[in-house]
């Protein structure tokens, strides 16, 4: 399996995350696809680097206020006297608001959902890197190549139209698959990380050619906590093409294992021409996030089920943070997709 990678993307060190009300460690931390590169080529993957596309394709997902604003926050943040060197908003809208605001520290909270995504002075270089490699794999499928691994860092299934959130900036899944529709009719996305991909969901939520199926974690008392219920099903086009699979918190690999085969099922009656797998590795046991109870065979069991599709298909990596076994879960995935066992 060719796994691609930019060296840019080990960038974006934003220092704080506010979790429960305390500062901490940010945890999209570099190591981590460190960590995951050196997994694939100990899974037997070819690393090739990522090229560069055109804005017009990120364009596609999302607005160009949006874009602009991640280009151009940090150095309009940094000439406030006393600004701290990352962009974190202090105020957000409530209520659906009248007029987009000029000011940085307004159009920060308009475009940041929440405490999770800080511009630093690289952001917009890294993120616009890590598009590009989701682009790459997404372009070398739809020429036959494939399955392709893209090692996307930051992630980008909690990115909105014009929105970060949850570490992610721009959402790299609903890129590539944006740009595998240039191909083909139909395309579907299948989120297995442990968080709802609710950018995801919103960005196709009234379309009907592109279904979006997320396996994860309830969001009854874990975040999104807003969305990712069995209710939200699509809206107008779109309606019964948005397919949520909230599991208990703490499942293991029989529940994993079975709502994948579910979702697999749901995936061929839909019969698209291509496949967008956002892989997450935070359902795992040992991931710092503490949502799931997968093992790492889990995670072969997951895919063993997805080759099941016969499709071509893009995996863009999402979530799943540095612990021991991280590395152990991309290799036990690989070995899924590579043996179909």
């Amino acid at each position: 399996m060719k796994t691609i990678f930019g060296a840019v993307q080990l960038g974006h060190k934003p220092t704080r995350f506010l979790s429960r009300g305390n500062i901490v460690d940010y945890p999209d931390q570099p190591e981590r696809v460190r960590v995951l590169l050196q997994a694939a080529r100990a899974a037997g993957a070819s690393v090739h680097a990522s090229r560069g596309f055109d804005q017009q394709h990120l364009a596609a997902v999302h607005k160009w206020r949006y874009l602009e604003f991640l280009e151009k926050a940090h150095k309009s943040w940094k000439r406030g006297k006393g600004a701290f060197d990352e962009v974190m908003p202090s105020a957000r809208p409530i209520e659906k608001p009248a007029r987009y605001p000029r000011d940085i520290v307004g159009r920060a909270g308009w475009h940041m959902a929440d405490f999770s995504c800080p511009i630093v002075e690289d952001t917009w270089r890294v993120v616009r890197a890590s598009a590009n490699t989701a682009l790459t794999a997404a372009h070398l499928v739809s020429e036959g190549e494939g399955p392709v691994y893209a090692l996307c860092r930051p992630p980008g299934h909690h990115a909105y139209q014009e929105r970060a959130g949850g570490f992610c900036y721009l959402n790299n899944s609903a890129i590539a698959a944006q740009y595998l529709r240039q191909h083909h009719d139909r395309v579907a996305i299948l989120d297995v990380d442990v968080h709802h991909g609710n950018g995801t969901q919103a960005i196709f939520y009234s379309r009907g050619d592109v279904l979006t199926v997320s396996i994860h974690a309830d969001p009854k008392k874990f975040f999104p906590f807003y969305y990712g219920y069995e209710s939200e099903r699509g809206r107008g086009e779109g309606r019964g093409y948005n397919l949520n699979i909230p599991l208990p918190l703490k499942s293991d690999d029989d529940i994993w294992a079975g709502a994948v085969e579910y979702a697999v099922e749901r995936l061929q009656d839909y019969q698209p021409g291509a496949l967008v797998v956002a892989l997450g590795f935070d359902a795992h046991e040992s991931d710092p996030l503490q949502g799931g109870a997968m093992t790492t065979l889990g995670f072969r069991r997951i895919a063993s089920a997805i080759t099941k599709l016969e499709l071509p298909t893009v995996f863009v990596q999402e979530g799943g943070y540095l612990n021991d076994a991280l590395g152990d879960n991309l290799v036990s995935f690989m070995r899924g997709i590579d043996t179909g066992l």
